[in-house]
């Protein structure tokens, strides 16, 4: 039966307790699931029955194959009897290696990510290991990638600080900064939009506790930060729910408003295909094939610029602020063409 997300979560906290000699008692592993399940679902009520089975579980289970050597010390505190053992060091078995191999090549494919070489090679080597056998085929999924696309080499640094909860030091220049700017960073989550890279998280020296976007492209270095800094949590930033009113990245403010477009005929298969948000509902059809349709949103650069490269194809009915807009960014758009041909 496969394990649920929830309950590999506590496996791999309660691994992460007890790895290379550390010990801890029954309490420590319940409060650090407990965190560690609040984090990813906004709750996070772990029982201590829960967890003395998980343990069992991960001595004895032959569906997992982990057969984790923990031992009870001083009648108090769980540690690994084999202080190197990890349950992330369990080979592999022959299905794993295929299924990993198929995400490396679809991963390959989906981004320019540099360094793909080194895990094709460490998949290679394994394969190697359970005597297992890869037959190169050409790819059967291709997907958009951008080899000049800038950021990139800063994921890995970024997705390590915020498993380990540790606050870095960023050098940033925004488009909108003359110089660049250094300072403290807790992030959260890293998110991709339109092939290219976002990470949310708190700067430190902020005087308000915002929450800042910054691009991944204009990051120009991530260093280790201070010992004397030490991780920003934020339990109200809900990265399901703060996204789910939004196209994009950017969130002005809370305010969801309902957002009327009439879409010409032309275009109605892509806007019926290619839902503009997940909210997106047909109102009604009229004769010359033109369909009237709602979503709910929070207005934004991202929902404009959707609109607008829809051209003559979509025009917005309500609310009026926004069909307003867009009608100024229209005109100043022509502006600029009868400008050029003088």
């Amino acid at each position: 039966m496969p394990i649920n997300r929830n309950t590999l979560l506590r496996y791999k906290t309660i691994d992460r307790m007890l790895r290379k000699g550390r010990r801890a008692t029954l309490q420590e592993l319940i409060d650090a699931c407990s965190d560690a399940l609040y984090e990813a679902n906004g709750y996070g009520d772990v029982s201590r029955r829960t967890i003395q089975h998980d343990i069992q579980e991960m001595r004895y289970s032959r569906e997992l194959g982990y057969y984790a050597p923990i031992i009870v010390v001083d009648r108090k505190f769980y540690k690994y009897e084999d202080h190197d053992y990890s349950i992330t060091d369990v080979p592999l078995s022959e299905t794993d290696m295929r299924q990993l191999t198929e995400a490396v090549e679809l991963l390959k494919q989906m981004s320019s990510f540099k360094g793909f070489d080194d895990v094709e090679d460490v998949v290679n080597r394994l394969e190697d290991h359970v005597a297992s056998m890869r037959f190169r085929v050409e790819p059967v999924i291709l997907l958009e990638g951008n080899d000049r696309l800038r950021g990139l080499e800063h994921i890995t640094p970024l997705h390590d600080a915020i498993i380990d909860r540790n606050p870095v030091a960023i050098t940033y220049k925004s488009f909108q900064w003359k110089q660049s700017q250094q300072f403290i960073f807790s992030p959260y989550i890293l998110k991709e939009f339109r092939n290219r890279w976002f990470v949310f998280g708190r700067r430190h020296d902020s005087p308000e506790p915002m929450l800042l976007n910054l691009a991944l492209d204009r990051i120009e270095e991530i260093t280790d930060a201070p010992k004397k800094e030490h991780f920003i949590k934020d339990k109200s930033f809900k990265p399901q729910q703060y996204f789910n009113d939004i196209i994009g990245v950017t969130r002005m403010n809370d305010q969801v408003e309902h957002v009327v477009f009439r879409v010409k005929a032309a275009q109605v298969p892509y806007v019926i295909t290619k839902p503009l948000h997940h909210s997106q509902q047909e109102i009604s059809p009229s004769e010359d094939g033109s369909v009237l349709f709602s979503i709910d949103v929070i207005p934004n650069f991202e929902l404009e610029r959707d609109i607008l490269g829809f051209g003559e194809g979509i025009t917005v009915v309500s609310p009026k602020h926004l069909a307003e807009k867009l009608q100024q960014r229209l005109r100043d758009s022509l502006q600029q063409y009868e400008n050029a041909e003088e």
